[in-house]
């Protein structure tokens, strides 16, 4: 079992980072960071998976313990396996909306003759190297996360955290926004609703709940909304803050500056 798909199993709070700028740099400098995981996506971005596994070898040459799920486009298991395949932690489905596509999602991340994850050598297994010890030990180590995001996911919450093999299950906030026709109401009675109705199915089921926080003035109202497992920040909204931050610090020194100056001439 990895060390990730172990914590979600046993313990709360864990603190993922969202990564969607495809450099291994990144990757590295955020592992380096203390997080318990980072989610590399592939669903709105351009990554390749030949990036993607260039950014997990970052991610596992770091310090620390840090280790890698990649959020896929669809339930696709073609793709899922060319994921795992990489050596990952484990994956996020989005837009997960009944039980029966949880299950196939977890068919899709497990050996035969339980599942239909397709055998065959690579980083997962280091080449070959540990070829049969690695598709023996597989099915109990990959994290499968889902996704729910409209309003049929939630109609289907329970059942959706309830199947065997779902590790946790994340509330895609502007998706569900979108969703429910209240895009962007952050504070919206509706989106709270439905926010507690997934965080509810959740314990239900022992199973976590999480979500993004992208503005970190939400992170202690979604910790009142006992989310168990939160992804804090995102690579390319944090680039956008401090850039902004530091620049807006610049352009004030200078006025002042000039102020002083005028006054003095």
């Amino acid at each position: 079992m990895t060390q990730l798909k172990q914590k979600f199993q046993t313990e709360t709070d864990l603190a993922g980072a969202w990564l969607s700028v495809g450099h291994p740099t990144v990757a590295e400098v955020t592992a380096m960071c203390g997080f318990d995981f980072v989610l590399i996506d592939t669903e709105h971005t351009p990554l390749t998976l030949e990036t993607v596994e260039n950014m997990s070898r970052a991610v596992d040459a770091a310090d620390g313990g840090t280790e890698t799920l990649v959020r896929v486009p669809s339930d696709d298991p073609v793709r899922i396996k060319r994921v795992l395949d990489i050596g990952v932690a484990g994956i996020m489905v989005p837009s997960i909306e009944t039980a029966e596509e949880a299950r196939n999602i977890v068919k899709a991340v497990t050996y035969p003759p339980n599942g239909i994850r397709g055998v065959a050598s690579g980083r997962a297994s280091t080449y070959g190297d540990d070829f049969q010890q690695y598709v023996e030990t597989a099915n109990d180590s990959v994290t499968t996360v889902v996704q729910i995001e409209t309003q049929t996911g939630l109609d289907n919450a329970r059942e959706i955290a309830a199947v065997d093999g779902i590790d946790a299950v994340f509330v895609g906030p502007a998706d569900l926004s979108a969703n429910l026709g209240i895009f962007g109401e952050w504070e919206n009675d509706r989106l709270d609703a439905a926010i507690d109705r997934v965080v509810s199915a959740g314990d239900a089921a022992d199973v976590p709940v999480g979500t993004l926080v992208v503005d970190p003035t939400d992170i202690e109202t979604r910790v009142e909304q006992d989310f168990d497992f939160l992804i804090v920040g995102k690579d390319t909204s944090h680039l956008s803050a401090a850039n902004d931050r530091i620049r807006q610090r610049y352009e004030k020194a200078v006025s002042q500056h000039t102020a002083t100056t005028m006054s003095e001439d």
